[in-house]
C-alpha cells in the first residue's frame, strides 16, 4: 500500500494549504515505477505526474535533528525495523504543524504517539 504524507491545514480565512513530506516524493517515485500488480509507468511518467498533481504543495524536508529526533522517538516507543520510514513521515508533518496527517495505513502512524495519532485520518 503506498504511504504518502499528505498533511493540511487551515489559514485564519478558511485556505486550506497542502504539505508533503520530500520523503513521501521519493517513495512515490519508487512506488510508481516498480508497481507490483500492474505495469510500472516509465520515469518521465512517473515525475510529470509527480510534478503536475503535488505542484500546489509545499515540501517539508527534515534535517538530521529531526532524523535524531525520530530515531529517540521510536526507540522509546520500542519501535523496531521499517516503521521508521513511517516515522519519518509523521516527523514532518509535526514540522509543518499540520492539522490533518492523511494515510492509507492510519494504523502504522497511530502507534508513533499520541502527538502523531491525534493528526491521522484516513482519506
Amino acid at each position: 500500500m503506498l504511504l504518502v504524507f499528505l498533511g493540511c491545514k487551515k489559514s485564519d480565512n478558511e485556505a486550506i494549504s497542502g504539505y508533503i513530506s520530500t520523503h513521501s516524493l521519493a517513495e512515490l517515485y519508487s512506488v510508481l515505477t516498480r508497481l507490483p500488480l500492474q505495469k510500472p509507468i516509465s520515469p518521465q511518467q512517473a515525475y510529470n505526474g509527480i510534478m503536475n498533481n503535488l505542484k500546489g504543495f509545499q515540501t517539508i524536508d527534515l534535517d538530521s535533528d529531526d532524523y535524531l529526533n525520530v530515531i529517540e522517538n521510536i526507540s522509546q516507543l520500542q519501535i523496531t525495523g521499517g516503521v521508521i520510514f513511517d516515522a519519518i513521515i509523521a516527523q514532518a508533518a509535526l514540522k509543518a504543524n499540520v492539522d490533518i496527517l492523511l494515510t492509507l495505513n492510519p494504523k502504522h502512524f497511530r502507534r508513533l504517539g499520541e502527538s502523531i495519532a491525534s493528526l491521522v485520518q484516513d482519506p
